[in-house]
């Protein structure tokens, strides 16, 4: 199930944040039972899991939050059942920086939610070999999704 809370007072499109979220659980073999979460919040509010959660200093546009610690399955491993986590996406951070990345805002919605689950499912961008791995799905599965 994918759930969507939106507390941040902007109007965002929820249903297609939801369809975009569960085109890339489906693209990625995740089991279309799996719980994520994604919460839209305001500026002060994310700026305050950041420095809790994060320690950094003032907003930023998108943090995630795993929990069960799924996976991708390999070719022949079934698709991973459970409770995937949280990504808290900040409409005013995105708004803010989409020009500075060339999308519109909802490109760059979708850019970083897809950022975000990619997080939850253990990609990371710590080193120059993790970062090119999942940029490059983070930027093949925003392609295929605006090309659906």
């Amino acid at each position: 199930m994918i759930d969507v809370n939106n507390e941040s007072g902007s109007a965002l499109d929820e249903k297609r944040l939801i369809r975009l979220a569960a085109f890339v659980l489906r693209e990625l073999r995740i089991h279309p039972q799996t719980d994520v979460s994604i919460l839209i919040v305001d500026a002060t509010t994310m700026a305050n899991y950041n420095e809790k959660f994060m320690e950094r200093k003032g907003p930023t546009d998108v943090l995630s939050f795993p929990m069960d610690e799924l996976r991708v399955p390999t070719p022949g491993q079934s698709p991973p059942l459970g409770l995937l986590g949280d990504v808290v996406l900040c409409p005013s951070e995105i708004a803010r920086r989409a020009p500075r990345n060339r999308r519109s805002i909802d490109e760059e919605t979708a850019y970083l939610l897809i950022h975000g689950l990619l997080h939850l499912l253990g990609y990371d961008h710590d080193d120059a070999q993790s970062e090119h791995v999942m940029f490059s799905l983070q930027d093949r599965l925003l392609s295929d999704w605006l090309r659906s």
